[in-house]
């Protein structure tokens, strides 16, 4: 009973009686129980339940049904009503039960289903919001479940409860479901994003202090008590916006907000007085945005969300983004519907009415629908998360992990390479395809195929996978080279019946002349019919007797598989500002180029190093060491330097690919200077790892496109 005294205090004798006993039971139960990680089973309700209290404030009997749900899980012979819990209680556990039965293959819904199949099962709205908590803990622990659990869980927390925490109004939750999120899906990203966010921390907080300095005396003369906050942005969010407006970082103008939360009475009038008074302060000190303006204190969201929203712009220039409400308003904002549980003990029956009767609404309508309750007063759209995966299931509920641009055709091969070389199409969601349907996540894929089916080259053309790949060039290489040695023969039978020879350099000149790459491509033009024999002769005809010499082209090209020379250590001009003498170091681990988001750190020995602001190391750097970080930006201009940076290229097993790629680097102001070849015979593809150096971060996008772009290129990375 102490423990549960300590978790929730502030629930009367009773509600502590109820937990107490549910608690007992659980922990009886579960005793034997683990997580993956090794600890005790238990362990998860008590967080979720904590969650519950804390952050949503849900009252005492869904803490209980968190307890009981997990124990009948377990054990479904437990009895509840016998125990003395009551119809509440049953009808949130016997929601949440129902829910637990969905299995992996049952999110092959859309989500927009998928979501209603929970809330057909949330006979009291509240089961749906307890889902929410019990997400949020198991996202919180992602990192102790197998990999393919853990993608499993990242989906559905995209596809589901990160739209669902949004609907019902539990935006701290969605933020932070975001953020875990969006920390699996783009690591690279969110580093560099919330690295950002770090290094300018400090200048958020000073922009806010002189903002509130000319409104300070105003305030306080008119008795006003007030606290401000700095609200930020998700990673995600900025991320987004960066996408759909196509800017930088700084670019984002509303990366964070200033809060006033005034402290007053819990009466509308007095509080609706106040926060116009506050509005009418800031409004005459800073130009506003009337356009911009969003009034939710005289009509508040249907989820109950109430504050004034105004964009105003600084005498620097800045647009700041400010929102006025109260300490009531703030309450309900941070926690959703919910806080109405914990907000001051409230307890009577017409504000549960009202909680339930909102929340159901909201649950029961499509998420930005215009039957959607909420849909006219979103602050934010809801946007396609960003992946670089997709996930579909096979009809028997398999989940499959595809690269984005997957087609029903990489699915075949990633069930079974036999299945991919006799597919003929497939059927997504009960609907016939064709075989280069790219799939979304999701998506029920079952593939149909034939006997006589056979791959082409143009399949290259559809698959996106390194699988699907590499066994279509396998079975397209089987059947050129019986095809080959079909002509081969064919032609030397015909070349000793014309009493002519073949001679190499004639050969090649043919070659030349039918834009063929190798002699196995001509031989199996012959075998199977493509190329006429009577031709073949004409030309050999032509070749040998001709008075002129055949330009014939090397055949043999060797490709020097390590290129090594000596990089300069030239540091590109930086503007550090009053750091003038200290040497800069460009720092290894990332590899900066000119134009690239960079921050100095300053070492003990070395001077100032710079690194990116994408580096694996920038957030150790920063949470440890903020102190030695050095705000530093590029010339206007970059030095006549060259800057070296690293490249990994994963090619297929395409010699010509290893020139085309030099070409390219040749081709701008760039110079090679190292070049590795690692051939992966297992993968079918070449390990190409080089340094080069560039002027700039635009010469090396340039450079990078165009690799990414060439036919036989899998991926490209900067090391």
């Amino acid at each position: 009973m102490e423990r549960i005294e300590k978790l929730f205090p502030r629930f009367d004798a009773n509600g502590k009686e109820m937990i107490f006993k549910a608690f007992s039971i659980a922990e009886n139960a579960l005793k034997d129980q683990t997580r993956s990680n090794g600890r005790p089973f238990i362990e998860h309700p008590v967080a979720t339940a904590v969650i519950a209290y804390e952050e949503i404030g849900l009252p005492a009997e869904c803490i209980a049904a968190i307890f009981l749900h997990e124990t009948t899980r377990f054990f479904p012979e437990t009895d509840i009503l016998s125990e003395g819990f009551g119809n509440d209680v049953y009808t949130i556990v016997d929601g949440l039960n129902k829910i637990s039965t969905i299995k992996p293959k049952d999110t092959r819904l859309e989500a927009e289903n998928y979501k209603r199949l929970i809330v057909s099962y949330s006979r009291d709205p509240r089961v749906t919001v307890l889902k929410i908590a019990d997400r949020l803990e198991v996202m919180r622990s992602l990192d102790i479940f197998p990999k393919a659990s853990r993608e499993r869980k990242v989906m559905e927390t995209m596809m589901l409860y990160i739209p669902l925490a949004h609907q019902l109004g539990l935006y701290n939750i969605k933020s932070e479901l975001e953020d875990i999120y969006f920390r699996h899906a783009d690591p690279e990203q969110y580093r560099a994003i919330t690295n950002k966010l770090k290094s300018t921390e400090a200048d958020r907080q000073k922009l806010m202090t002189q903002f509130i300095e000319p409104l300070k005396q105003k305030l306080s003369e008119e008795g006003i008590s007030y606290k401000l906050k700095v609200r930020t942005k998700t990673a995600l969010s900025i991320y987004k916006k960066m996408q759909k407006q196509k800017v930088s970082f700084e670019g984002v103008f509303d990366v964070f907000a200033i809060r006033f939360i005034i402290d007053c009475e819990d009466d509308r009038e007095t509080e609706h007085a106040l926060c116009w008074k506050v509005f009418s302060y800031v409004t005459e000190e800073y130009e506003s945005d009337t356009k911009r303006l969003r009034d939710w204190i005289s009509n508040p969201k249907p989820n109950g969300y109430e504050s004034l929203h105004i964009t105003v712009k600084n005498r620097e220039g800045s647009y700041l983004e400010v929102q006025i409400r109260t300490r009531r308003m703030d309450e309900m904002a941070e926690s959703g519907l919910a806080s109405h549980w914990s907000y001051k003990g409230i307890r009577h029956e017409a504000t549960l009415d009202k909680w339930l009767g909102a929340v159901r609404k909201a649950l029961e309508s499509p998420l930005g629908s215009e039957s959607d309750p909420m849909s006219a007063y979103y602050d934010d759209e809801i946007h396609e998360i960003p992946t670089k995966d997709v996930f579909v299931f096979t009809p028997s509920g398999e989940l499959r992990k595809l690269p984005a641009g997957a087609t029903v055709l990489d699915f075949a091969f990633d069930i079974h390479t036999n299945l991919g070389i006799r597919c003929t199409g497939g059927k997504i969601n009960g609907k016939p395809v064709r075989i280069n349907e790219k799939l979304k996540t999701g998506d029920v894929v079952d593939i149909m195929s034939g006997k006589n089916q056979k791959p082409s080259s143009d399949w290259l053309n559809i698959v996106v996978t390194n699988k699907a790949r590499n066994k279509i060039r396998q079975k397209l290489s089987e059947a050129e080279f019986q095809k080959a040695s079909d002509g081969k023969e064919l032609l030397g039978r015909r070349l000793k019946n014309w009493k002519m020879e073949l001679e190499d350099e004639v050969m090649a000149a043919i070659l030349k002349r039918l834009q063929l790459k190798t002699i196995n491509a001509f031989y199996a033009a012959i075998g199977e019919g493509a190329l006429d024999l009577a031709d073949v002769k004409n030309m050999i005809i032509d070749l040998t007797s001709s008075s002129q010499e055949a330009q014939i082209p090397e055949s043999d090209k060797k490709v020097k598989a390590s290129i090594q020379e000596k990089g300069s250590d030239d540091i590109l001009v930086i503007d550090a500002k009053n750091v003038r003498g200290i040497d800069y170091r460009m720092a290894r681990c990332c590899n900066p180029v000119y134009g690239d988001d960079v921050f100095g750190f300053v070492t003990r020995t070395e001077g100032i190093k710079i690194h990116r602001m994408s580096c694996p190391n920038a957030g150790r750097l920063m949470d440890m060491y903020p102190y030695r970080i050095q705000k530093v930006k590029w010339s206007e201009s970059p030095s006549s330097s060259n800057f070296q940076t690293s490249l990994r290229v994963v090619a297929a097993l395409e010699p010509s690919v290893i020139n085309e790629i030099m070409d390219i680097i040749n081709s701008f102001r760039a110079s090679l200077r190292a070049f590795n070849v690692t051939e992966n015979d297992r993968n079918g593809t070449y390990d190409i790892s080089m340094k080069i150096a560039v002027p700039s971060n635009l010469e090396l996008d340039k450079v990078v496109s165009l690799i990414r772009n060439l036919k036989n290129v899998i991926k490209i990375n900067r090391i």
